[in-house]
């Protein structure tokens, strides 16, 4: 049986979007807020949630390994798992990720796996991302499936909190890291 995370991880709070779809800021921003999540059990602070083809919130998730001892409970494998519970489906067709760090490959190649159209993401990953930085798995022409990636949305901001979360591991002499390799292109 798979592991979901945390109690409660997984399972979308009611989100009301106003107006036409969400853009990809205001995603990205829903998975900064549970980014926050995955620092409370001492785990990377990386959030990401799924929004259905009709625009509806289907799948929230945070890193959850330290929090479960599950090796494969990142931010995005959690929240697939409950985009595919709330679908009724693992073919995740049209439906859009939205995650505060670049995918590593186990992501991105479940991103290609479950059909996502999109995946949008804030800060890249040079040392494990997957969506362009060390490979492109989510578009590479040899899969069967595609997905269109936008990254660089809210930079910034998604490298600060990863950064930070590791300046303060440091302080509290916990194991090296590579905070410093977490910074916006450009």
């Amino acid at each position: 049986m798979p592991v979901d995370g945390p109690s409660g991880a997984g399972r979308p709070a009611p989100r009301t979007w106003t107006g036409e779809r969400p853009s990809d800021v205001d995603l990205i921003r829903l998975a900064i807020e549970l980014a926050g999540r995955a620092a409370e059990t001492g785990d990377v602070p990386i959030g990401a949630v799924v929004l259905s083809a009709e625009g509806v919130t289907v799948g929230e998730g945070w890193n959850a390994r330290e929090a479960t001892t599950d090796p494969t409970a990142h931010a995005e494998i959690v929240a697939l798992r409950a985009a595919a519970r709330a679908l009724g489906s693992w073919n995740l067709t049209g439906c859009t990720m939205a995650v505060t760090v670049e995918p590593c490959t186990m992501c991105a190649g479940a991103a290609v796996a479950a059909r996502l159209a999109t995946v949008v993401f804030g800060c890249w990953e040079p040392k494990t991302g997957a969506a362009g930085s060390l490979w492109d798995v989510l578009r590479d022409r040899r899969l069967p499936h595609r997905v269109e990636v936008r990254g660089g949305v809210l930079e910034a901001e998604c490298a600060a909190l990863v950064r930070e979360f590791f300046v303060d591991r440091r302080a509290g002499a916990g194991p090296p890291d590579r905070a410093d390799q977490l910074r916006p292109r450009g």
